[in-house]
């Protein structure tokens, strides 16, 4: 079995890419995993680490045909604030608008209720929504790629994840691989102070436009509640900005507002928003779900986008592609 480095030490990115290659490969311990993950951790992944982790993690995956404007909005969880499953909603808004979604994404590591944990409450049956994937994308513009099916490597590190309990740079490794190889994200990060650091990895890789975004108070999605910090990634290079609710013409909203509970408790709300329920939750989903239309550029004004995005739920189109897409996947 071969060690691994201090985890003090910080790597380049092509020693990243050969030691994460090692620990998905599993020719490493897992207590040294453990051991290795919860020591970068606490003193934070660099740009070259990260983008060469998820460069192991890409080589390895299983990916799947998808159009060349999809796109996949998400964020790498672990913020502590457990909220209702935002981007899991703004999957089928943006989808309701036009834009094919290719949504990444797994059962909670860190969090209550994940996005694979509430879609299955919400009636999508993971294991025919992975088989159907690339129909479901095909015909309906709305899939799910359940991590598990697409990195099978991550197998052995699961567990690891639940022991540890808290963000680690695994979080930061998977919005980076998606399946679909998209070339158009919306990625939610739960520190904003590294927001640059996240969106250099992103340049590192290469994108069409991704926006890396997170709320002041450490939220790993656009915020109601205060800021927001925003690099905005094209191609290899970034800009940072800021932005807030008023962006969209949305009130403030403490995230109290839009806390969640458990699967069932998830997805009961998100059928509530389905259905036409005003209030933070909704506000919440538009304003994520304009980003991600700015990001796959179908427009390039946030209220344009945002109205867009709230009539994808008040036509009821949101909530109808949700029940198609559960008759489609079996």
């Amino acid at each position: 079995m071969t060690s691994l480095p201090d985890p003090a030490l910080h790597l380049d990115e092509d020693e990243a890419e050969k030691v994460f290659g090692q620990i998905l490969d599993g020719d490493v311990p897992e207590d040294n995993i453990e051991a290795y993950l919860t020591g970068m951790t606490e003193r934070s992944e660099t740009s070259d680490e990260i983008a060469g982790a998820a460069r192991a993690l890409r080589a390895r995956l299983i990916p799947i045909n998808a159009p060349d404007n999809a796109v996949d909005c998400c964020g790498t969880g672990g913020d502590g604030h457990h909220t209702l499953n935002v981007s899991t909603a703004v999957s089928l808004v943006v989808a309701a608008c036009g834009v094919p979604v290719a949504k990444h994404g797994n059962r909670a590591a860190s969090s209550k209720a994940g996005a694979a944990d509430t879609l299955e409450a919400l009636g999508l049956d993971m294991e025919a929504a992975g088989r159907t994937a690339e129909k479901t994308l095909a015909e309906l513009g709305i899939c799910f790629l359940f991590a598990k099916n697409h990195h099978p490597a991550m197998g052995r590190i699961q567990p690891i994840r639940l022991r540890i309990g808290k963000r680690t740079i695994f979080n930061l490794m998977g919005p980076l691989s998606n399946p679909a190889r998209v070339k158009r994200q919306l990625i939610g990060i739960a520190r904003p102070g590294y927001v640059p650091i996240y969106a250099g990895a992103k340049a590192r890789l290469g994108t069409e436009r991704t926006m890396i975004v997170s709320g002041d108070e450490g939220l790993d999605e656009l915020s109601l509640a205060g800021g927001n910090e925003i690099a905005d990634v094209m191609g290899n290079r970034f800009d940072m900005r800021r932005a807030d609710a008023s962006f969209v013409g949305l009130p403030h909203a403490p995230i109290e507002a839009i806390r969640g509970g458990d699967a069932e408790h998830n997805a009961a709300a998100l059928k509530a928003l389905l259905r036409g329920t005003p209030g933070p939750y909704r506000d919440a989903v538009i304003f994520n779900a304009a980003a991600t239309l700015l990001v796959a550029g179908v427009s390039e004004d946030w209220e344009e986008a945002a109205a867009m995005a709230a009539r994808a739920l008040d036509e009821g189109d949101a909530r109808k592609l949700l029940v198609r897409w559960i008759d489609m996947a079996v």
